[in-house]
C-alpha cells in the first residue's frame, strides 16, 4: 500500500515538473501569463513556470514566407487579371503579436490579400507589367504600416505572377509585332537618309575631281574580275573618255611655225 502511494506521488511530481519546465530554442520566445495577466517575455533557454498559475504562448521570431493566394483584380484601364504574391515578415515584439491580434498569421494573410486588390486596382496594366518594383515597394509600405501595431515587420512583398486573359495576350502579341515593324521601318528609313547624305557628299567630290570617277571605275573592274567570271559585261559611259580625248587632241595638235627674221 505504501509503495503504491509513493508511486502515485512520484508520478504527480513528474507531471508537475513536466508542466513547469519549458525549453525554448534560440529563435523562440515565450509570452508568460499569470492568472490572465502578462508578466513578461522569456527565452531562449530553460523556462520554469508555476503550475496551474502560469500559461505560456510560444512565438517564433524567424522570417515567415507567406504565399498570397491569386486575387481577381480589375486594373485602372478595366482589364481583368489574376495576381498572386509572396510576403516576407517576422515578429519583432512577441507580446504585441499575442495581445493586439488573435491570430497574427491569419490577420497578415487577409490584410495582404485586400491590400493587393486595392493597390493593383489603381494602376494600369502596362504599369503592372513594367513597374513591378515600384508596386512591390508600395505594397510593402502599406502592409508594414498596418501590421506595425501587431509588432510585425514586413520585410518585402513581391508580385509573383500576373495571369492575363487569352484575348489580352493575343492583343499584346499583335501590339508587340506592330511595334517591331514600326521600329524596323524607322531604322530602314534612317539608313536610307544617311546613305543619301553620303552619296551627296561623294557626288560633290566627284563633281570637283572628274578623275575620281575613272579611278572608281577601275576599282570596280578589279572587284568584278576577282569573282572568277568567264564573261563580264560592263557599260562604260562615253563621258569617261572625254578627258583622254582632250589630252590626245592637245598632244596631237601641230605647233605653229615661228616667223623667220
Amino acid at each position: 500500500m505504501g509503495f503504491t502511494a509513493l508511486t502515485v506521488i512520484l508520478i504527480l511530481v513528474i507531471m508537475i515538473l513536466a508542466n513547469a519546465i519549458r525549453v525554448l530554442r534560440e529563435y523562440e520566445r515565450g509570452v508568460i501569463f499569470r492568472l490572465g495577466r502578462m508578466i513578461g517575455v522569456k527565452g531562449p533557454g530553460l523556462i520554469i513556470l508555476i503550475p496551474v498559475l502560469d500559461r505560456m504562448v510560444k512565438i517564433s521570431l524567424r522570417t515567415v514566407v507567406m504565399d498570397v493566394p491569386p486575387q481577381d483584380v480589375i486594373t485602372r484601364d478595366n482589364v481583368s487579371v489574376r495576381v498572386n504574391a509572396v510576403i516576407y515578415f517576422r515578429v519583432m515584439e512577441p507580446e504585441r503579436s499575442v495581445i493586439e491580434v488573435e491570430n497574427y498569421l491569419f490577420a497578415t494573410s487577409q490584410l495582404s490579400q485586400t491590400t493587393l486588390r486595392s493597390v493593383l486596382g489603381q494602376v494600369e496594366l502596362d504599369d503592372l507589367l513594367s513597374e513591378r518594383d515600384k508596386i512591390n515597394h508600395e505594397l510593402q509600405a502599406i502592409i508594414d504600416k498596418q501590421t506595425d501595431p501587431w509588432g510585425i515587420k514586413v520585410a518585402s512583398v513581391e508580385v509573383k505572377d500576373v495571369d492575363l486573359p487569352p484575348e489580352m495576350k493575343r492583343a499584346m502579341a499583335r501590339q508587340a509585332e506592330a511595334e517591331r515593324e514600326r521600329r524596323a521601318k524607322v531604322i530602314a528609313a534612317l539608313g536610307e537618309y544617311q546613305a543619301s547624305e553620303k552619296l551627296a557628299q561623294a557626288a560633290a567630290v566627284i563633281g570637283e575631281h572628274p578623275v575620281a570617277i575613272q579611278l572608281r571605275y577601275l576599282q570596280t573592274l578589279g572587284e568584278v574580275a576577282a569573282e572568277n567570271n568567264s564573261t563580264t559585261l560592263f557599260p562604260v559611259p562615253i563621258d569617261l573618255f572625254e578627258p583622254f580625248q582632250k589630252l590626245m587632241k592637245g598632244s596631237a595638235s601641230p605647233k605653229e611655225p615661228t616667223a623667220s627674221p
